[in-house]
C-alpha cells in the first residue's frame, strides 16, 4: 500500500499548497481519501483524472471535500467514450453541503452513504470506520489490504475510539491542527503532542502529522509529536510519499 499526501493544510490551503487530502494505491487501484481545496490539481501529479477508482469523504466540512466541485464538472465534460459512476463514500449528511450537485452526483458517482462505525470495501482495500470527535458526524478510517494498516484520523478531538482505531497500525495519519492543547474545543481539534499521545497509545509504528493550521510552526508541531511519541514522527508535505 502507498499513501501520497495531496494537502495537508487545516481549513484552507497554505501559499501553493491544498487542504486535506490523500491518494491511497494499492495494487493499481487508486482511492482519493477527502478532497479537499487544490488536492484535485496535486492529485494529477501522479495519476490521470480518470484513473482515480474511488473516492471517500470523511465528513461535510468544507476543506475536505471542495474539490469534489471540479472532479464533477471534469467527469460530466469528458467526451469520447462513455464515463461509468464512480463509487463515492461519504459520511451522513455530506450532501446537505452540496445540494446544487445533487442531480449532477447522481449521474456521476455511485453514492455509498457511510455511518460512522460502518465498514466497507473499496477494490483491494477493506475500510473499517470508527466516529469521530468532531460537530458532524465523521469517519476515523483504518484501510487495510495485504497485511498493511493505514489509520485516518480525519477531523477529531482526543478520542479512545481514535486509540482503537489505531491498535498496532503500520502508520497513523493524525490531524494535528492546535498548536498546543487548549488552544482550541477539544471537542473539534487536536494539538501535534495529542496526537503523539494517540500513536503511542496505540502502538501506531510511524505517525505522520496532517490538517495543521498554516499559520502554526509546523517544525514545532513534529518536535511536540516526538517528544511523546517516541517512534518516526513525518510532516505531512505536498507529494509525500509512504510506503507501507
Amino acid at each position: 500500500m502507498e499513501l501520497i499526501v495531496l494537502g495537508w493544510g487545516g481549513g484552507w490551503p497554505a501559499a501553493g499548497g491544498a487542504a486535506s487530502g490523500y491518494l491511497v494505491r494499492q495494487d493499481g487501484f487508486n482511492l482519493w481519501l477527502d478532497a479537499g481545496t487544490g488536492t484535485m490539481a496535486n492529485l494529477q501529479r501522479h495519476i490521470g483524472l480518470h484513473e482515480v477508482d474511488a473516492i471517500v469523504i470523511s465528513h461535510q466540512h468544507f476543506d475536505h471535500f471542495l474539490d469534489l466541485y471540479p472532479y464533477f464538472l471534469s467527469r460530466w465534460l469528458r467526451k469520447g467514450s462513455a464515463v461509468s459512476k464512480l463509487p463515492l463514500f461519504a459520511s451522513p449528511g455530506m450532501f446537505e453541503h452540496a445540494l446544487q450537485l445533487e442531480d449532477g452526483l447522481a449521474g456521476a458517482f455511485d453514492v455509498r452513504v457511510v455511518g460512522p462505525g460502518e465498514d466497507f470495501e473499496a477494490g483491494p482495500l477493506r475500510v473499517r470506520t470508527a466516529p469521530m470527535r468532531h460537530p458532524v458526524p465523521t469517519l476515523g478510517m483504518r484501510i487495510e489490504a495485504n497485511g498493511a494498516s493505514l489509520t485516518y484520523s480525519a477531523d477529531t478531538g482526543p478520542t479512545e475510539e481514535l486509540v482503537r482505531l489505531a491498535k498496532g497500525a503500520n502508520l497513523l495519519l493524525c490531524e494535528a491542527t492546535f498548536a498546543v492543547p487548549g488552544d482550541g474545543s477539544p471537542d473539534i481539534h487536536m494539538a501535534s503532542e495529542e496526537a503523539g499521545q494517540h500513536a503511542a497509545r496505540a502502538g501506531a509504528e510511524r505517525l505522520v502529522l496532517t490538517h495543521i493550521w498554516p499559520a502554526n510552526d509546523r517544525r514545532a508541531a513534529e518536535e511536540r509529536a516526538g517528544s511523546v511519541f517516541g517512534g518516526p514522527v513525518v510532516l505531512a508535505e505536498n507529494d509525500l510519499r509512504v510506503q507501507l
